[in-house]
């Protein structure tokens, strides 16, 4: 039975930041509810639990996994699916995904020479998704902190990019920062 490793990322739908992507695996013997009993999409756990979960994860060894990421620079170039693409090649290539079954959360195919799937919804229903999707998110939510230390006037600690009342507000008062995705619509 070939490996199964999940791939999904986080951000796609960010004004701000990069698009980041994770592949997790792990032996199809362990049980992978044992160290994360309430893994499910991202977007579906808590924050706590997902950093919970993230800390879990990062502590198990029978767990593999791995990011990349693509800067809003390079999404603005290429486009945003385009760069979630890259980001998750990026995330492929510091694993042996020889032999393997790539998982890729969504409805897309990410590369002609990789053996994969693409299942919608799989961060729902494929484990090793859910742990892709939960790296995915914690890690790129925690770049996101970073950065709204150093730009607090857009609030980024809290919205992590994404289009809230608050953020689009500061667009419009201070206007963009160098993360920000100047080819998405930043204002309504």
């Amino acid at each position: 039975m070939k490996k199964i490793i999940g791939v999904d990322e986080a951000g796609r739908g960010c004004l701000a930041g990069p698009v980041v992507a994770a592949v997790a695996f792990f032996d199809s013997n362990f049980d992978i509810f044992s160290i994360v009993p309430n893994l499910d999409d991202s977007k579906r756990m808590s924050p706590k639990s997902r950093e919970n979960a993230f800390e879990n994860i990062k502590r198990c060894i029978s767990v593999e996994w791995a990011v990349g990421s693509a800067s809003q620079k390079e999404i603005d170039k290429i486009n945003i699916l385009q760069a979630t693409k890259l980001a998750m090649i990026r995330a492929i290539e510091k694993i042996n995904y020889k032999e393997s079954l790539l998982v890729i959360d969504g409805n897309f195919l990410v590369g002609e020479y990789l053996n994969q799937n693409s299942v919608i919804h799989g961060d729902r229903i494929v484990p090793q998704c859910s742990l892709a999707s939960v790296i995915a998110k914690v890690t790129r939510d925690r770049i996101m902190i970073r950065y709204g230390n150093k730009y607090p006037q857009y609030g980024f600690s809290k919205n992590k990019g994404y289009g809230t009342k608050f953020h689009r507000e500061a667009i419009k008062k201070y206007g963009t920062c160098n993360l920000h995705r100047k080819t998405f619509r930043l204002l309504d």
